[in-house]
């Protein structure tokens, strides 16, 4: 049992420490590269915090663990939401002012709900998942005309203001990111490992591991950017971050993870978790796009969303 703890504990420290690596050397070279500021919180920040869960699910799908490759892309868009975003809106109430950003609310939400309809049959087929990843590339399109049509957007000004804009190497950067995916690769698995012999041990499902353990630890490097750019009076990169994360999970890592091996899934995975999912989305999109014309997270709705999540968790371990 210790090596077990040992593996998820080491395994953890170097997926956010590579997963910050991979995420710096990307936006270097974005910047390099000259993309504007609302592109890269946009695609780059957004998606390259969920390195970690891309790597984790592939990697238990291709060794045949269906429900920690779905648990931990999934339950990580719970975490983001209501564990996340929770914490970030109570050390800072978060303001949704950025069109871009209310826009990409609703595209979460009708993602996660097609998304959570290809499972109906309780299983994503290779085509399928080839469908999400052409969902994909075309809103990877719609991105990068948005982000030229709105560089005034207070989205994108957050985001030229948090960034580094100093002077680096192309030659660093890129290195930056490839040792970064290279540990994170490694880690993920030492992560993974540890988490499914601990299920086994205690005679924890899968699913409960993949929903509650792998989510959460995967979802550290959304975790420590949002609450440091909250801390920095940067709410809207946080709450960009967790909706670029969360579309990222949705139509890379679950189709990627399909392609490498159809996946399949339990009934009450798709009844229950995957209803939670959309639920908390739905939610977050209300709190964003706001009753009066300003979205808004406030402390109250920030602690209901913490409330939620640790209810859910609890009821997870509780059932198993």
């Amino acid at each position: 049992m210790i090596i077990y703890l040992i593996a998820i504990t080491l395994g953890m420290v170097l997926l956010f420490w590579s997963a910050e690596l991979f995420v710096d050397g990307a936006t270097k070279v974005s910047i390099h590269y000259k993309m504007s500021p609302l592109f890269i919180g946009m695609v780059v920040i957004g998606f390259g915090t969920s390195a970690p869960e891309f790597i984790v699910s592939v990697m238990s799908s291709y060794f045949g663990q269906d429900d920690i490759a779905v648990g931990n892309a999934y339950g990580s868009n719970i975490v983001n939401i209501a564990l996340i975003l929770g914490l970030t809106s109570i050390i800072k109430p978060i303001k949704v002012l950025s069109t871009i950003l209310r826009k990409e609310l609703l595209t979460l939400l009708l993602v996660s709900l097609f998304s959570t309809y290809l499972f109906i049959d309780l299983k994503l087929s290779r085509g399928e998942s080839l469908f999400l990843l052409s969902l994909f590339i075309l809103l990877f399109y719609c991105a990068i005309r948005e982000s030229k049509k709105h560089r005034d957007d207070s989205f994108g000004l957050e985001v030229a203001k948090s960034i580094d804009q100093k002077h680096v190497t192309l030659k660093s950067s890129y290195f930056y990111l490839i040792s970064g995916l290279g540990i994170l690769i490694l880690s993920s698995r030492l992560f993974s490992w540890g988490a499914a012999a601990i299920a086994k041990s205690l005679g924890v499902s899968d699913v409960v591991i993949g929903f509650t353990i792998v989510a959460i630890g995967t979802s550290l490097p959304e975790l420590i950017s949002s609450i440091v750019a909250a801390k920095k009076s940067e709410s809207e990169l946080a709450f960009g971050n967790i909706i670029g994360s969360n579309l990222f999970n949705t139509l890379i890592v679950i189709p990627c993870a399909g392609l490498v091996k159809p996946l399949s899934i339990s009934k009450v995975v798709f009844e229950r978790d995957m209803s939670v999912m959309c639920l908390v989305t739905l939610v977050l999109l209300l709190f964003g796009i706001g009753a009066r014309g300003e979205g808004r997270i406030n402390r109250i709705e920030g602690g209901l969303f913490i409330l939620f999540y640790m209810a859910y968790a609890s009821f997870l371990i509780f059932i198993n």
